[in-house]
């Protein structure tokens, strides 16, 4: 029998993906210069994927380009977080809400499993706490079945996530938001859709206040 196994990641989605991380952590700050050949170097990449990764990040506002002057990282303003939170509230809360009425057997069980380490979590570095906080929003959006919600929602986590590493050493509340996600992943997987939905939207808008009374 031959053993087939599932492809990687291109070298273009490779390239998105550390660079997307080194923007959204601030190792490349707002208004860098994006130094393509650098990055090439860095990761070892060559230039046509470092440029689609680029392409695929300008469609995503994070990177910029001005013409006879480069390709920059783009600004953070802090007013957009209250915007893209009111979108979160929208997309999470139907991701929560479909989640809990079309989770399969399989995806249930991932949940299930997160809520158990969620129960286990006990103090954590912030950026190891933004870590499980993604795992758990892309498993509620994987478990929605709809990879056109899933896309939006993992586009605009990534643009608040960028945000809230502007207050991460100053956010003493992080564990108790990140937390509740006990409370909606038990949700879904009881079935509540409506309340699973209730909670999301509390969990998102209070996620927004905790890092807004940081960053104020």
């Amino acid at each position: 029998m031959t053993t087939t196994h599932a492809p990687g990641p291109s070298l273009a989605e490779r390239a998105y993906l550390a660079i997307r991380d080194m923007i959204v952590a601030l190792e490349l700050p707002p208004g860098a210069v994006v130094d393509e050949r650098g990055l090439m170097e860095r990761l070892s990449i060559g230039r046509t994927p470092t440029r689609e990764a680029l392409k695929r990040l300008g469609q995503e506002n994070l990177v910029e380009v001005f013409p006879r002057r480069g390709m920059f990282v783009t600004r953070i303003e802090i007013r957009d977080l209250a915007e893209i939170s009111e979108l979160r509230v929208v997309l999470e809360g139907e991701a929560a809400r479909l989640a809990a009425l079309r989770a399969s057997a399989s995806e249930r069980a991932s949940l299930a499993s997160l809520v158990d380490e969620l129960a286990e979590t006990t103090v954590l570095e912030p950026s190891a706490l933004m870590a499980l906080d993604e795992r758990v929003h892309r498993s509620i959006a994987h478990a929605a079945g709809n990879r056109y919600l899933e896309e939006e929602i993992a586009r605009h986590y990534v643009l608040a996530l960028r945000i809230w590493y502007l207050a991460l050493d100053r956010a003493s509340e992080l564990g108790t938001a990140v937390g509740e996600h006990r409370h909606v992943l038990e949700a879904i997987l009881d079935g509540d859709a409506p309340r699973a939905t209730t909670l999301m939207h509390e969990h998102v808008r209070g996620f927004e206040n905790a890092i807004r009374a940081v960053l104020a």
